[in-house]
This record gives structure tokens, sequence and C-alpha cells, in this order.
């Protein structure tokens, strides 16, 4: 709107002359023009010409004029002609009033029909906002009105449902390239994606689907809609899938549909529910019978009979689903519907020939489709294999033995009908990736195939000289381009499953094959390489220990083949520094693979025992112990306390000094202490026990109180005993004795009262839960018992009285000798002072006596009285022998001799030495000063 005002004023600087001059003339007036755009025609677009809504809907329900069907129609017609730019948004009630008026009466009058689709059609276009504040003034009025759209699919009408889909599509999907209106501005694509997402327009077409089971065409439409919908919206997502879409879809998968329209529709829409909805939720609705028939049905066809792109990628699609509800439901019935069966069949016809129908013509390709096919039927079958009942289907699809034909020596060229080394590769990788997670579950098949042998002979050409380079695509190929690193480092991962099943013909039989020697072998081969570990590197040597650990544990022989070659690989790991522990390359994992090692090939064997011992075995154990992270340590005592059998051990736990020379006792009682503290046993500030009828007990276990268990299981005091590293400190202390160690202070001394009465406590916690379990069940026993009872509970206490007084002693021992140190430092203050007095009224009395002459004369005295008093007899002067000491015309006071030592006048003062005296001339000679000479670099 422009506007455009002109005033005319008269007006001069002199008023008063103006007046003297002209004093007739009279005023003009002010005159103000308003034109606006429309008439100057400035305004773009069509103008709309709104008409009464109220007066249509009035003629359309009014019972005088409800079947003047004529007047209907020309009104509708009118409402169509004016508003065929859109439907401004404040009139979207009256519109959907009258469109819902002619829906009911559609049955009755299918003159109606045209005229509601010619309204729908013009819903298609955006909705016309006169501000920009009415998308959210209508925000509301406009969500029920799309949702209105939705509630018309009730319309027995194939054209009306047709249009509905035309309009729902257009309006959340399409822009329209021209909606010029003058005063109006069409709502943006987003806003509309916006209503449709908060309207209930997604659930109601899926629950129109009922409807529609007789109608191809219609139902064709209505899937288009949700899968324009159900793309990249996560709200319409769940909006489906609260109306059971994924049933109703997957359902009527299979229906009979030529073009084959159907079919991509449903599945694109199930796979848009797998990206934006919940994952959990579409799983539970596919798992059925009827769904997972369909998907089998479907899947079979595509396979079989499809040879295109599309239908490769809509055959993985299906596949992919299927793998989702085998994941999120493992009772899913895939055995029953027989897809379990068709999945092995299929996984593995390539390489076990078969005879059935659905394979004799079927060829995989090198394409990528086929490629991922291959994978993704692999990578079902191990989900599967959560199912106990699918294991006997895979055992009889021979599955291992198809997926052990890949563990074998790569090669640099291959067949023209075969797959190219690096696909070979990358599915000889996933292959022995899914072999990890079958083998403990088909161990009879995998002895069957000889998989030993076949790991054995892929290991030694990993490490052997043969030129191959790896491509390293994969994520299971990280790490292996240009070498052989994938495949050994898949092949430990395989050795490792097969050693944690624990199957003694398993591990027989590796050993019988020489496994020990071979792996001790590449781990020093390992330590002298100069080339600097990654990630894959001490991920494949952490394995190999462990390796070695499953195969020697409880085995005496293996130990002696572990030998002394294996302690010193464990000994070199047990160096490692632990600095490197939080470098984020897995060293933790591999110095809990060597303690693992350790304990398991190494103590039990005396040989080995006392190898390790003289390589100071024992020492770097302790040495971890110190500086390790908690969550080590109680591996790291179960392999002491086991070494603590053999007799030697204990000496070099006491001999083992560490940080600031603190001894292994002080080490131990100071976890002790870390560990009550993070149970939170109660204890008084100087560690002393602060509550004796729970001298034990943490706050887990308090606060958890005593339940009512059968006796087949364990209660909390019996929990707490491998829960904690308490147990295996009180043994290793048991073995190393309670008296005569070194380097413990009042507060070990403290810690080792509770220590030592350990098993007593726990002995009590657990006649206390007894008791305490009694009175909860209302149990009393009798009479004799309830006596041996009552006993038991004051022999507890009486116990704990007895540490906590001891405990009391050993304080206040230790106050006492504080207190007494205390006072021998102050009395050595006192003596410094005393000593420094002493010095200071010496030198008064030195200056008083050669100042005063009397006060020299009494100190001459003083020494002639004490010599004499020094002598021996009274009459010693009167002796011939009597020989006088002092010396003639001597002044002073000390016992001098003849030579005096005359402390010369600093050379700072003088400057120079002393003036020598010419006895010839009696004069003085000139000073001789001294000059610094100039520094140079030869004298530096």
């Amino acid at each position: 709107m422009a506007a455009l005002e002109t005033r005319q004023t008269f007006s001069h600087p002199n008023p008063t002359f103006t007046q003297a001059v002209e004093p007739d003339k009279p005023r003009v007036p002010i005159v103000a023009h308003i034109i606006t755009d429309d008439d100057i025609g400035l305004l773009q677009g069509t103008k709309l010409q709104p008409i009464n809504m109220g007066r249509v809907v009035k003629l359309l329900t009014d019972p005088h004029s409800v079947h003047l069907y004529d007047r209907h129609l020309n009104a509708l017609q009118r409402l169509g002609r004016h508003y065929q730019k859109g439907f401004p948004m404040k009139d979207l009630v009256q519109v959907f009033k009258i469109l819902n008026v002619c829906s009911d009466r559609v049955v009755e009058q299918p003159l109606y029909e045209q005229m509601i689709c010619d309204i729908l059609r013009i819903c298609s276009l955006p909705f016309l906002k006169e501000k920009s504040s009415d998308e959210l003034v209508y925000e509301q009025i406009v969500t029920e009105s799309v949702s209105q759209l939705g509630y018309l699919m009730r319309v027995n009408s194939r054209d009306i449902r047709i249009q509905i889909c035309k309009t729902l599509v257009s309006f959340y999907s399409e822009k329209p390239s021209s909606q010029d209106v003058q005063k109006h501005k069409p709502t943006s694509l987003t806003y509309n994606q916006t209503i449709i997402e908060n309207s209930d327009v997604s659930e109601t077409l899926v629950k129109s689907l009922a409807l529609l089971e007789n109608d191809l065409d219609i139902k064709l439409d209505v899937l288009n809609v949700l899968q324009h919908f159900s793309k990249g919206s996560a709200k319409n997502c769940d909006q489906m899938l609260r109306a059971d879409a994924a049933t109703r879809i997957c359902s009527r998968l299979m229906d009979p549909d030529a073009s084959g329209a159907l079919l991509f529709r449903s599945v694109d829409i199930l796979w848009n529910l797998l990206e934006e909805g919940d994952p959990g939720e579409l799983a539970q609705q596919l798992n059925n019978l009827t769904c997972l028939s369909q998907l089998r049905d479907a899947f079979v066809l595509q396979l079989t009979q499809s040879y295109s792109h599309y239908g490769r990628q809509l055959r993985n699609d299906l596949l992919v689903i299927a793998m989702l509800v085998a994941s999120r439901c493992p009772q899913a019935p895939f055995v029953e519907t027989g897809f379990a069966k068709q999945l092995a069949l299929f996984a593995t016809f390539q390489e076990v020939k078969s005879h059935n129908a659905l394979v004799k013509h079927l060829k995989l390709t090198k394409n990528h489709e086929d490629f991922e096919l291959k994978k993704l039927l692999f990578s079902i079958l191990v989900t599967l294999s959560k199912d106990s009942t699918a294991v006997p289907v895979l055992s009889e699809g021979h599955l291992m033995l198809a997926l052990f034909s890949y563990v074998r020596a790569n090669e640099n060229v291959t067949g023209p009908r075969e797959w190219t080394p690096a696909q070979f590769e990358e599915i000889q990788l996933h292959a022995m990736s899914c072999l990890c997670a079958l083998v403990p579950i088909m161990i009879e098949d995998y002895m069957t195939c000889q998989g030993s042998t076949r790991l054995l002979l892929l290991l030694e050409w990993c490490v052997g000289e043969e030129d191959f380079g790896g491509h390293g695509n994969s994520f299971h190929g990280t790490g292996g381009r240009g070498n052989k690193r994938g495949q050994m480092r898949h092949c430990l991962r395989l050795l490792r499953s097969v050693v944690s099943t624990g199957d003694e013909a398993v591990l027989q039989d590796l050993s019988d094959q020489g496994v020990i020697n071979q792996l001790v072998t590449i781990l020093k081969n390992a330590i002298k390489s100069e080339t600097e570990d990654d990630a894959v590197d001490i991920e494949m040597q952490s394995d190999m220990l462990m390796i070695l650990s499953c195969l020697c544990d409880g085995d005496m022989h293996r130990k002696e083949l572990f030998g002394t070659e294996g302690v010193d690989v464990a000994i070199h790991y047990l160096r490692t520094n632990s600095n490197l522990l939080s470098s984020g390359l897995g060293h933790h994992r591999l110095l809990l693979s060597a303690v693992d090692s350790v304990w398991c090939s190494i103590v039990g064997c005396y040989i080995t025992e006392d190898y390790f011992l003289e390589k100071e075995g024992v020492f770097l154990l302790i040495d971890l112990l110190e500086v390790c992270p908690k969550n080590t340590h109680n591996l790291i005592l179960g392999c002491l306390l086991d070494l603590c059998e053999n007799p030697k051990t204990v000496h070099h736990i006491h001999t083992w000094r560490g940080k600031e020379n603190v001894s292994a006792a002080h080490l131990f009682c100071d976890i002790y202490r870390k560990e009550e503290k993070d149970m939170g046993v109660k204890r008084d500030k100087e560690g002393a026990i602060s509550d004796i009828t729970k001298p034990l007990m943490g706050t887990l276990q308090e606060n958890q109180g005593v339940i009512s268990l059968p006796a087949s299981n364990p209660s909390q005091a019996i929990v707490d005993v491998s829960e904690n590293m308490r147990a295996k400190l009180y043994s290793l202390f048991c073995k190393i004795g309670w008296s005569d160690l070194a380097g413990l202070s009042v507060e070990d001394h403290v810690t080792l009262v509770v220590l030592e009465k350990y098993l007593d406590f726990k002995m009590g916690e657990v006649w206390t839960e007894i008791i305490q379990e009694l009175h909860v069940e209302n149990v009393r026993p009798v009479t004799p018992d309830m006596e041996a009872i009552e006993a038991i509970s004051r022999g507890i206490e009486e116990r704990a009285k007895i540490v906590a007084g001891t405990q009391i002693e050993l304080l206040e021992a230790q106050q006492n000798q504080d207190l007494l140190d205390e006072q021998e430092f102050y009395a050595e203050i006192r003596e410094n002072h005393r000593q420094r007095e002493k010095a200071m009224a010496d030198f008064t009395d030195y200056v008083g006596r050669t100042s005063n002459y009397s006060l020299l004369k009494a100190a001459h005295k003083r020494q002639e009285l004490s010599i004499e008093a020094s002598l021996m007899g009274n009459r010693y002067r009167e002796q011939d022998s009597f020989h006088p000491i002092e010396m003639k015309n001597l002044r002073t006071t000390t016992f001098s001799g003849r030579t005096v030592n005359v402390h010369s006048t600093p050379q700072t003062l003088t400057g120079g030495p002393l003036a020598q005296y010419d006895p010839k001339t009696g004069s003085l000679r000139e000073r001789k000063v001294i000059k610094p000479k100039a520094s140079t670099m030869s004298n530096i």
C-alpha cells in the first residue's frame, strides 16, 4: 500500500510583514490524496475474491434447502472458481465442514463426488496466509484440517480416495511453480511437512489399508503416500508404527501384482521405518509366522527369478529386514517357517554341492549386490545361531564346512568366474569372524572339518615369507593393507574362540599339532622386532598370550612345553612401561594377558616357576601391583598367592622394596585400606574399628540387609568374599607371616590386627546372617541351638572388642612414642640454645679479662688452682723433680705454647700483602698491590 500526501503551506520569516502586505489573502486548506498499490497497478497475481462460506454451509445443511442439488452444485463450483489458487487459512474450518457434509451425501447423490475432488485438488496447494503470524495462529486449525483429509478415506469412492492420495503427496512433497495471490502468501514446504507430522494422517492412512485389500491401484497410491511420509520423518514413522504399519504392510507383501510396485513400495516403507523409526518396535511387529513367511517368499522370489540391478537391491533389502528381526527377536519363528533352512542353503550352495532345485541354476556373479548378498547370508546365519533350535539346521546345511573353505592361503590371481582377490579376502575375513561366533556352539562340526589343522596352516602361511599384500578394504581388514595382518589377526581370534570353549579334545588336538611352540616362536620374533607396535600388533600379541593361557591351564605337560622360552616372553611383557597403559593402543589388555599367562602357564610347574623366580618375576608382579590401576590388582594378587605355594617366593616378597623404599607388607596393607574405603567399611580416622557389631561390613552389604534366600543361593556375606580382594590379602599374609615384617607403620599394624582376624569376623557375619534370617522367617531354634547361637553371638562381639582394644593400645603406644620424640626434639633445641649461651658467656668473659686487670688476675688464679687440683700430691712444688710449666712474663689465662697463630688482616682491607721491615734502613717497604689478571679464553 502506497500513500501519497500533498500538503501546501505558505509561511514567511516575518509574519507581521506578510499580514501587512496581504491582509485579505485566504489560507490554503491541506489536501491529502491516498493512492493504493491496487490503484496504480503495483499488485501482482490473482485477486482473491472471497465468498461467504457461511451461506454455502447453510445452503448445504439447512432443512429447507438440503435437496436443492442444483444450487448446491452452483455454489460449490463458484467456490472452486474463487479459490482456485488455494484456500486462506482463516477459511479452512468452513471448507472442511463443507467437505464432510458432501462426503456424507456421496452415497445418496454421486453428483457431489466431482465437487469433492475439485475441492481436494485445491487442498493440494499450500494454504494462503495474510500475515506471517498466521502460520502460528492457525497452526492447530490447519493440523486438524489435514487430519480430516485422512478421515475422508472412509468415503467409498475410488476417485475421491485417489484424489486424497494425490493431494497429500503434492501438499507434502511438491512446491507449486506459481501461486501468486494478491495480499496473500503461500505457506512454505517445511511448514506443510511439519503440519503433516503433527497430524494423525499417517496413522489414518495405515489403518485405511484394511479397506483397500481388493483395490490394488488405490492401495499402491496409499503406499506411495506412506512412502513419502516415512522418508526422513521420525514422527511420521512413529505414528505409522503405532498403527501396526509393519505388520499390515508385510502381511500383504506377496499379494498379486504384475507391476512389482507393491513389493517395491512396501519394502521401501519398511526400510524407512527401520532407519527413522524404532527398530525394536518394527522387529516386534514382524515377529510372527505370517510376516516371516511373506519375507521368505519375497526373498526367494527375488533371488531365483530377478536378475536386474533393481531386483538384486530389493533382495538384499529384504534380507536386511529379516536380519533385524532375527537380531531383535531371538525367538522369531525362522525355523518354523523354513526360512532358516533356505538361508543356510543359499549361503552354502557355492561351497557345498547341493541338488536342491532352488539353487540348481542359481549363479552369483562378481557384482557388488551379489557380493553383499554373500556377506549378508553369513551374517544372518550367525544371528540365527543365537536360537538353539536353529543350530541343528545350520549343521545339516554344512555351514561350518562352507565357512572353513575360506580358511586357506590367499592367492594373487583367481579364475574368471571366481571372486576377485579383494572380494575373496573380504569374504574370507568375514567368514572367519562368523566362525568365531559359531565354533563354540558347533564344536563337533569344527572337529569334523579338521578346523585346527586348517587354522595352524593358515597361521603358518601368515608368518611365512610368501609374497601377498592384503587389500584391507573392509572393516575386518583394518591395518591389513599390503600385508597379511588381517588374516593373522582373525586367525588368532578364531583360535582364541576355539580354546575358550575348554573342550579337552580340541585343546589336546591343538597341543599335539605344536601350537604352543608355534605361538611362543611368533611372540619371540615380535619381541625382537625393531618396528613400533600399533593397536593391531598389540591385539594379536594379547590374543596369543590368552591362547597359551587357555591351553596350559591345569595341564602340567603343556606347561612344560611352554618352557623357559615362554617364561622369557612373559617376563618381557611384564616389564611393559606403565605409562603406556593409557596410550589407547591396548597395552592394558596386553599386560593383563601377560599376568594371566604367568598364572596359567607358569605357576604350578616347578621348572618354570624356579626360572620365573630367577628372572625376578615376583619383583615384577609386585612392581605392577604398585603402579597399575585398581582393576588389575585382583588378578595380580591371585597370581602371587598361587606362587606363594613355592617356598622360595616368600623370601622374594620380603626382599622387595618399591618406591620410597616401601616394603611389600606395607603395600598390601595400603591396598587393604583402600579396598575397605571403597566398600564403605566403618573405620575411625586412625583406621580402627568403629562398630564392633559390623567389623567387616561394607555399605552395599549393610544397605541390602538380610533377605530370605533358598539354601542353594549364597548370602551377601559369602558373595562379599569373591567380590573384593580382602580374602586374597588375608591368604597372602598367611603365607608370608604376620610378624617380623619390615617397613610397617603403626597404621599398618592397626590394619594387620583386623586382617589377621578376617576369617573369624567373616564366620561371625555368616552366623549373624543366619540368626537374622531365622528371625525374618519367624523360626525359633530349639533351646540348645538357641543357647549355642547366643554363645556364638557373644563370642563374635568379644572377639571384636579384643581386636578394637588391641588397636587402641597400639594407637596409645604410638601416641606416647610421639610425645617422647617430641620432648627429645625440644631437648635438642634447648641444648642447641644452651651451647649458644655458653659461647656468648665465654666471649663476654674474654672481653672482660682483656679490659679489666683485676678480672685477668682472678682468672689466672683460677687457672693455677685448676692446675693444682689436677696434680697428685700437695707438696709437688717442693720436690726436686718439679718443673714449672708457666712462661714468665706471660699475661694470658689460656694454656699457650711457644708458637702463637695470628690471624692476618684480610687482604680486602689492606689492599695487598703486609709490608716487610727492612733491617738496614729501618724503613717499611711500599705495599705491593696485586692487580687481577684479565681473563682470556686460555685461562677459562
